[in-house]
Order: structure tokens, then C-alpha cells, then sequence
């Protein structure tokens, strides 16, 4: 199965001083959340290849998070609803790239998966921590839904050296502060040396540290927003992945200088 790829990126997630620095959390204009780009055609082709092939591997979700599963996916519709590219019907969605998904509310993360690039992960607050209740992730970055799922905030980040304890109090009061109206946006980027979006990996199996030069650059526009009737926060993941060939002169020359790589 061949992966899709992107001719350029966005934005430096290196080199950007709002973006570098962990957290790197900027407002988000809630009409820019959802992303149709040059992948969409062949990232949506292997979603619904991964959805209907590996549903277990890349589909959870909490019983207890039922109702803000929904809530995703009447808000996912009400987001493309108002782009041009997409048609709307009442029980079916017709793609950008014309294939017709069936709105099947029996299975909202899977539906909601199949009808726009972004990854989605349901965020429930469960005492005074945020735990992944659910989710639809067809593309991770080195980590295992299966292993994640129903983790907190601090669990999830527990093999990430830099997610340090003051970086998980910032994290945790950002997501606390979180209102419907005010959704944020950061972004991350991974030099990768394979050809793949669906990279899972677990804990003790971690993907050995790329150095630069390397060949493809992966890179997340991650958004999060509060959903106003349950109040669960959604992280959404857009994933690009380049040759880093594609980066333009001044992303290239930032990255050669930057010391992280």
C-alpha cells in the first residue's frame, strides 16, 4: 500500500518561534480547522483501506464516551459542511475526491475518519486528568492507539523527554482552559526515514532517532477544541509527509542550522 505525500509544507515547526517552543500553542480560526490539500485523494484512499482492514488498530472507543463521539461527528459534518468541495446529503457525505461515505452514526469515529484527512482523539477529563476515550488513527507517529487508549495526558507523553513535569502542568491547565469559541492549534515535526503514514509503534519498541540529512520530513498540524455539549476536547492530527527535497530553500537552510536534528 503506497503512502501520500505532500510537494510542500505549510509551516516550520523548527524554526517558527511561536511553534518551537513546547508548547507552541496559537489560536486557531475555527473555518481553518478542517484541511483539504493536494493528499487528500490518496491520504482518504488509505483511511478507508486502514478503517476497513485494521477497523480494531485503528478505531477505540470508551463506552462512557459515546455521546462525544457524536458530538464529533455532527461537528466534522458542520465543519465541511461549509466547504465548497464537499456535497452534503442526510445520510451520505460525498467526498472531494468523489467517493460517496454513508453516514453511519452507529459508528461515528469511523465515519468522521473517512470524511477528512485529520486524525481524531476524543480527550475526557476523568478526575483532574484529561484520558484518551476514544479515537480514529489511521496515521500515528511511532505510538499504539491500543496501548494509549484510556491513558491520561501524562501517560500518553511518558516516553517523551522533553514532555517533562512543568511541560505536562502547562498541558494540563491548557487543556482545563480550553473554550468552545477559542479552539488552538501547534504544530510538531519528525525528520523519518520510511515511506509510511501508518507507523504504530509501542513503548518498548521505540523507532530509532533519525538524524539530519534524512530522507522524508513528517511533520502535525495538531488543533484542539472544546466540544460544547459534552466538553470533551478533540486533538485533531493533519499529517504531512514529504521528501525533504520538497522543503523550500529557506525551510532547508533553517533546518540544516537547527540544532535539534
Amino acid at each position: 500500500m503506497s503512502d501520500a505525500f505532500h510537494k510542500s509544507l505549510p509551516f516550520s515547526a523548527w524554526s517558527d518561534p511561536r511553534l518551537s517552543r513546547l508548547p507552541g500553542i496559537l489560536p486557531l480560526d475555527p473555518s481553518e480547522w478542517i484541511v483539504v490539500d493536494e493528499a487528500f485523494a490518496r491520504q482518504m484512499a488509505l483511511r478507508d483501506a486502514l478503517i476497513a482492514a485494521r477497523h480494531q488498530d485503528v478505531v477505540r472507543l470508551s463506552p462512557d464516551a459515546a455521546d462525544a463521539a457524536q458530538e464529533v461527528l455532527e461537528m466534522v459534518v458542520k465543519a465541511i459542511g461549509v466547504l465548497p468541495s464537499y456535497r452534503i446529503d442526510p445520510d451520505r457525505v460525498t467526498r472531494p475526491d468523489g467517493v460517496t461515505v454513508p453516514l453511519d452514526r452507529a459508528d461515528p469515529l469511523s465515519t468522521a475518519g473517512r470524511l477528512v484527512q485529520e486524525d481524531l482523539c476524543l480527550m475526557q477529563q476523568i478526575g483532574n486528568e484529561h484520558v484518551l476515550t476514544g479515537a480514529v488513527l489511521c496515521f500515528p507517529a511511532s505510538w499504539s492507539l491500543e496501548e494509549k487508549f484510556m491513558r491520561p495526558l501524562i501517560g500518553i507523553h511518558e516516553p517523551i523527554q522533553s514532555y517533562d513535569s512543568d511541560v505536562a502542568r502547562r498541558v494540563q491547565r491548557l487543556f482545563d482552559a480550553i473554550r468552545p469559541e477559542r479552539p488552538l492549534w501547534r504544530a510538531n515535526m519528525h525528520l523519518w526515514n520510511e515511506a509510511t503514514l501508518f507507523a504504530p509503534r509501542t513503548e518498548d519498541n521505540p523507532r530509532p532517532r533519525v538524524h539530519y540529512p534524512a530522507p522524508f520530513v513528517r511533520s502535525e498540524r495538531q488543533c484542539l477544541l472544546r466540544l460544547p455539549v459534552s466538553g470533551a476536547v478533540v486533538f485533531s492530527i493533519h499529517t504531512y509527509l514529504l521528501s525533504s527535497e520538497d522543503l523550500s530553500p529557506e525551510q532547508m537552510h533553517s533546518l540544516e542550522a537547527c540544532e535539534r536534528f
